[in-house]
């Protein structure tokens, strides 16, 4: 029986994920990830004539992929979520037209694979879906131009700024099949806000790290486990700056030590002194790819059995960060589990 604990929502017979998709760029698949990514495309605009339509053509080659790996075809998904960074999500609305497949756009900034994973769980559990596909994206173009500067202009980037990776991830679940050896969702964890008033945009890991303690601590709290419980903790994106302030807050308000458990996929999808990323990777398609393509493969020979995702967003606008208004942060948490793994938390 599904149970509530808290804002915890465990699942008894959890949504599995039937496989994942992910494409990037060329400097993504320069990094220490590039043969996990099914496909490393090379031109950034992907062929097309705006940096916004690239990322929208990324996308829909990502999910289409998903689905093909899933031995499905669109006809055969319920639901689609998905979101990405641009105004309105416009990349993910122009991605999914052509699939017609019902479409529940989201925002969630980086958090929002974490995001339409959970609401993509809850609704297979309960029965109104039996498959749903799980997407996010983002381009390292369209978010310079939207959030910062045009390219051209060759802005100076601080220490504590990240880079947002050009990439998409797609997942394609199913209501819980006994037949079927496949990773789980087991539990998950929507986020609240937390605004501490930070306010510099370059520093997205300062204002992202207060939600995602609170969504690390709350979920321990909510299901009684101990970070040595999980194989990885695994969060995205805080960067380093972000990830060593979650170590810090967890420490110092709740007596949590994350130990070797944790990782940050902003910290994993580049080389940072090589490729000079400086605090690390960003952007909705930095969790999603390397969810997609690096952990879910983990999990499905079981070289993993119990991963702890904990994707973050920083919910600002270009207005607002114009308008000078601190940022609010979110994470939400997804339990994963292997087919056949140890028994979870």
């Amino acid at each position: 029986m599904t149970a509530r604990t808290g804002t915890t929502i465990r699942f008894d017979r959890g949504p599995q994920i039937v496989a994942g998709a992910a494409l990037v760029g060329k400097k993504e698949g320069d990094g220490p990830l590039g043969a996990a990514f099914d496909a490393i495309e090379p031109d950034a605009t992907f062929g097309e004539p705006t940096w916004e339509q690239a990322e929208s053509t990324l996308l829909r080659r990502t999910i289409g992929h998903a689905i093909k790996k899933a031995g499905r075809t669109p006809a055969e998904i319920d639901v689609l979520f998905s979101g990405d960074l641009q105004n309105q999500c416009a990349a993910s609305s122009f991605a999914v037209r052509e699939f017609s497949v019902p479409f529940c756009g989201l925002f969630g900034a980086c958090s929002t694979m974490a995001l339409s994973l959970t609401l993509a769980a809850i609704g297979l559990d309960s029965g109104a879906f039996r498959t749903a596909v799980a997407a996010t994206v983002s381009h390292f173009c369209t978010a310079e131009r939207q959030f910062r500067h045009p390219l051209e202009y060759g802005g100076q980037r601080t220490p504590t700024a990240q880079w947002t990776v050009t990439g998409a991830g797609a997942a394609v679940l199913q209501r819980y099949d006994e037949r079927a050896a496949l990773p789980q969702i087991a539990a998950v964890r929507p986020g609240t806000i937390r605004d501490l008033g930070v306010t510099d945009a370059a520093n997205m890991g300062a204002a992202m790290a207060p939600a995602a303690k609170d969504a690390v601590a709350g979920f321990l709290r909510d299901t009684g486990a101990a970070p040595s419980d999980f194989d990885l903790i695994l969060t995205g994106d805080l960067g380093q700056v972000g990830s060593d302030l979650l170590r810090e807050l967890l420490l110092r308000e709740d007596g949590v030590d994350l130990g070797t458990v944790h990782n940050d996929c902003g910290l994993m999808i580049f080389d940072r002194e090589a490729q000079d990323v400086h605090a690390g990777g960003s952007g909705c398609g930095c969790s999603a790819s390397v969810l997609c393509a690096h952990i879910l493969p983990r999990l499905m020979r079981g070289a993993l059995n119990t991963v702890l995702f904990v994707a973050t967003g920083a919910l600002l606008s270009a207005n607002s960060a114009l308008q000078g208004q601190s940022i609010p942060g979110i994470a939400h948490a997804v339990l994963l589990t292997a087919p056949h793994g140890k028994e979870t938390p």
